[in-house]
Formats: structure tokens, C-alpha cells, sequence
């Protein structure tokens, strides 16, 4: 890692031991070191890139550890750690590797980090967002040469393999070894290809990285990445205005007009790929948080009723969510993926109809509605705690007595996988409908992958076989996405979940800095640009 700090003595090189490697520092005497400084919207749960699929993790990582195949700011494949991947016959694919990457610690990158990388996941015990959903369609991975990875798959025509290969990090083979957290927090696993490398993780306050500069790609204008965890909406944007942080993420939507006007400031937007959503316990019959108006527990489970959803569906004001809640910061939901994302059916938003959820209610012997409780993250979405406030509010207003409890995004990302919850608000990003689907509607199933991120537990076998289809349709791009539209628009009437909003995807900088507004919504210290 590479430092620069002002000094009166003589040069001489300096030398600091990092993750068990030792890395030269510049000589003393030069320029300052200049820093990009980053507010995060969300906390970083662990440095372990493969422990928790969540964007906020994920977008960490990608500084350190890369992945196969990249994403440009579009959602649109691109090569990265392989230059090329191509089907051999039905079942095997060819993955060329890019030659002359290095690892952190000076060791080539070779097709067995590949295969230790890919392996992984499935060793993994209690991931609380698990990776194996990418890997699982693998059945076996033969590495021919040093450069050469073959996959040789569970299912012939698998047509995702490029969102696979972008989703799971890459790290050296005797890192792939280690299965604890802690060695990833510490520093000790922290090596990886990517442009920046690992200097300090200090929970819920800051991760600091230091520019590569033996990285294969371009390097980044920075010599240190500082990430600050700053969850809190009013916080982030003070650190902005004092100057605190060069760069605030999910610019709160108070702030937003005033940024704008200020010419010491720019903000960069663009509609993101997430989608907040409801799931439901469709699985238990009796699930905790659902009881009678009296608050007893109801002794049956009202959600696995179609129609009972479809009420719920109609029950929630769209775009009164997005006017006033988000403040013209989203756009009202219509499916599990935003509009622009490739398999969108192309479905308008479920019109506003409070009276005639009722009828549903009623029809599915509910007259008078039932208790709930509904749980929901408060800093992790752009206002995420509003958005289950007004949500419970409609739907008080058609009879479903809720109440509302949130919880900091780690405590409640565990508790809503241990089924702690009947009704739960999440959000997801995805480059296609029909990988989407398969982790938030797909049967759960260690098996195949499916369902990682179904804490409702839905389940059609049509829906599966939907999904299925589009997956392993390899004929055209056109074909497949016909497809991916036929299965979500199959989930949407099912309501197996129900689509709140899509937010936008904005950053606020002080003048001076550029960057090109992502889909993704990744903050990418590499893709910071000075004028």
C-alpha cells in the first residue's frame, strides 16, 4: 500500500507489514497523499466477500476482490478476471483467464484460485446470505492449465452463467481455505487482484484502502479510498456540507434541492435496479406477528391465500409512497425488477384500490381484517423506516390492524432469515428478472440454489418451472427474455411478493469530482474522477 506524507528528512524507503506481506512505501518527502473520502448509506457487515450477499457488502469487496466477469454502470457484462467465456457443448463452458494478474501478495492468479473460489460458498455454514445460488448450477470444475477453467453444469443450455461469474468474488486458492470472519476483519485473508488494497475495517465506522499500484487494470486516481459508515440520513449530508467526506451515497431526499442549488456541490442520479418489496409467510400455519384484532394468535396463516395478498397489493398507495414518503426520489413498483432491467414484463403498477382490498378480505373470510406486525430495516433503504410506516397506515386503513417495528440492517437480516417474521420488507437489485426471481421466489431448495432469499418460504412448482425455462433458454437473447417476462409476470399475478418502488440511485460530490451514476447504486472509489 502506498502512503504519502510531507517530511524534512532525507528519502529513505519505509517499509510496513500488511496481511503477512510486506509492501514498499514511497519515500518520505512527497506529495501529500490525496484521499477520497466516502459516505455510506448502509453498514458493512464483514470483509468477507462471499459471507453475506448484500450490495453493501458486495460493493466493498469489488475494490479488493473482483469477480470473473464485470458489470459497467448499465448492468451489462463485460470481461474482467476472464476474457472470455463460451459453451463447448450443452453442458461445458471454457472460461479463459486474463493473463499477468497478481494477487496482492505478489502470486500469479491462476485457474486453481478460480476453482477454490467457485467452491467455496458450499463450505460456508450459516452464511446469512449465501452465494450458493451462483455455484450450485456448477457439477464439476476442471482446470486444464493454468489460465483454462472448464464448468461442466448440472443442466444443459444453463443460460446465466455471466451473472454467476459476476456475483462470486475471486480470492486465492489458500485464502479460499479460510472459513472465519475474523481473518477477513482483521486484514490477515484481505488479498485480493482488485485496484485498491486492504488497510483497516473498523465495524460500523470506516473501512480505509490504499491505491494497488501493481494493478492489471487502470489504476485508480487515489491513494487512499476512506468509506464512512454513516447510516444516519441528516449525518451523511452534514458530512458532506462541513466537508467531512468528499462524496455522499443515497442522498436523502430532504437534502436533495438544496444540493442542487448549491454550486459547491453536484449530484449524479440515475433509476437504480432495486426494487423494495413485502415478503410473506406463506409456508407456516401459524406464523408469529398475525393474530385476531384482539391481539391473539389468529391459528392460521391469512397469506397463503391469493386473495388475501391481492388485498394487500391494492391496499398500498404507490404513488403516494413515492410523492411523499420518497419525495419523487422512486418510481412506483410494478414488478420484482425496475422497468429498465432486462425480463420486466412490462406490467403497470398495481392501481390504488382500498375498497377493493376489502372485498378480497372479506371474500377470503377476513370481513373485519386481522393483526399484524410488520418488520422492516431503518438504515438501509432510502427511508425505509418511513415506507413501512405509511405501508402499515394503508393497510389499517382496509382493516389489518399493523403495528410497525424496525431494526438496524445486520439484527434484522438474521432474524428475518431465521423466520423470525411474517411480513418483512426487503430490496433487490438484479441484471435480469429471472435470476432474480430464482433467489426471492424460487422454492428453497440447497440443492439447486433456489429460494436463498425467500423468507416467505413461496412456493408454485409453475412458477419454479418458469424460471427453469428461462434459465437454460440459450437460443436468443429475444427468447430468453420472453421468458424471464412470462415468469414475472406469472409471480406478479400470484402477488408472491408484493412491489412497493424502485428508488433512484444518487450521489452528492463536492464540485471538482465526476462520476457516472450506476444502476448497481455502487459507490466505486475507482470510478471517482477529478475534473
Amino acid at each position: 500500500m502506498h502512503f504519502r506524507r510531507p517530511s524534512t528528512t532525507s528519502r529513505a524507503i519505509r517499509t510496513v507489514l500488511l496481511c503477512g506481506t510486506v509492501f514498499m512505501l514511497p519515500a518520505a518527502g512527497s506529495a501529500r497523499a490525496e484521499d477520497l473520502r466516502i459516505g455510506l448509506a448502509a453498514d458493512v457487515t464483514s470483509m468477507d466477500p462471499q459471507w453475506n450477499n448484500a450490495g453493501p457488502n458486495n460493493a466493498i469487496a469489488l475494490h479488493i476482490f473482483e469477480s470473473l466477469v464485470f458489470m459497467d454502470k448499465n448492468a451489462r457484462y463485460i470481461p474482467g478476471l476472464a476474457l472470455s467465456w463460451k459453451p463447448l457443448n450443452p453442458t461445458t463452458w471454457e472460461i479463459k483467464l486474463r493473463p499477468n494478474v497478481k494477487w496482492h501478495d505478489g502470486s500469479p492468479f491462476t485457474s486453481a484460485d478460480v476453482k477454490a473460489s467457485l467452491e467455496r460458498p458450499e463450505k460456508l455454514v450459516n452464511s446469512p446470505g449465501s452465494f450458493t445460488s451462483y455455484t450450485k448450477p456448477i457439477a464439476r470444475i476442471d482446470t486444464p492449465d493454468a489460465l483454462t477453467v472448464r464448468l461442466t453444469m448440472n443442466a444443459p443450455n444453463y443460460a446465466n452463467l455471466a451473472n454467476d461469474l459476476n456475483s462470486v468474488p475471486i480470492m486465492p486458492k489458500k485464502v479460499a481455505a479460510t472459513l472465519t470472519q475474523a481473518d477477513f476483519d482483521s486484514g490477515k485473508a484481505m488479498i485480493g487482484t482488485g485496484p485498491f488494497r486492504f488497510v483497516r475495517f473498523a465495524r460500523g465506522q470506516e473501512i480505509v484502502m490504499a491505491r494497488n499500484p501493481d494493478y492489471w487494470g487502470a489504476r485508480p486516481e487515489w491513494d487512499r479510498a476512506i468509506f464512512r459508515i454513516i447510516t444516519d440520513n441528516g449525518a451523511r449530508s452534514a458530512a458532506l456540507l462541513a466537508g467531512d467526506v468528499d462524496v455522499i451515497e443515497s442522498v436523502p431526499a430532504a437534502d436533495v434541492a438544496k444540493l442542487k442549488q448549491n454550486p459547491k456541490f453536484r449530484i449524479e442520479q440515475t433509476v437504480s435496479w432495486r426494487t423494495i418489496f413485502w415478503q410473506m409467510d406463506q409456508s407456516r400455519d401459524n406464523p408469529p406477528y398475525v393474530t385476531d384484532k384482539a391481539g391473539k394468535p389468529l391459528g392460521k396463516n391469512p397469506f397463503k391465500d391469493a386473495r388475501v395478498r391481492a388485498a394487500i397489493s391494492r391496499a398500498i398507495n404507490r404513488d403516494a409512497i413515492v410523492s411523499r414518503i420518497m419525495e419523487g426520489l422512486a418510481v412506483p413498483a410494478s414488478s420484482l425488477v425496475s422497468p429498465q432491467i432486462f425480463g420486466h414484463p412490462g406490467t403497470r403498477p398495481e392501481a390504488y384500490d382500498p375498497e377493493g382490498a376489502k372485498k378480497l378480505l372479506a371474500a377470503a373470510g377476513y370481513p373485519n381484517g386481522f393483526g399484524l406486525t410488520l418488520h422492516a430495516t431503518n438504515n438501509r433503504y432510502l427511508n425505509d423506516a418511513a415506507v413501512a410506516q405509511a405501508t402499515a397506515s394503508m393497510l389499517t386503513r382496509v382493516g389489518i390492524q399493523t403495528k410497525v417495528e424496525t431494526l438496524p440492517v445486520a439484527a434484522y437480516f438474521t432474524r428475518a432469515r431465521q423466520g423470525d417474521f411474517s411480513f418483512e420488507m426487503l430490496g433487490w437489485g438484479s441484471a435480469a428478472a429471472d435470476v432474480a426471481l430464482r433467489s426471492i421466489t424460487g422454492t428453497p431448495n440447497p440443492q439447486t440454489g433456489y429460494g436463498t432469499w425467500n423468507w416467505g418460504k413461496y412456493s408454485n412448482p409453475q412458477l419454479d418451472k418458469l424460471i427453469e425455462t428461462s434459465l437454460t433458454t440459450v437460443s436468443s437473447d429475444k427468447a430468453r427474455e420472453d421468458n424471464a417476462k412470462a415468469a414475472a409476470k406469472f409471480a406478479l399475478d400470484d402477488h408472491a411478493i408484493i412491489p412497493s418502488h424502485s428508488q433512484l440511485a444518487m450521489w452528492a460530490m463536492k464540485k471538482g469530482l465526476k462520476y457516472e451514476a450506476r444502476t448497481d447504486e455502487w459507490s466505486l472509489a475507482q470510478f471517482f474522477h477529478k475534473e
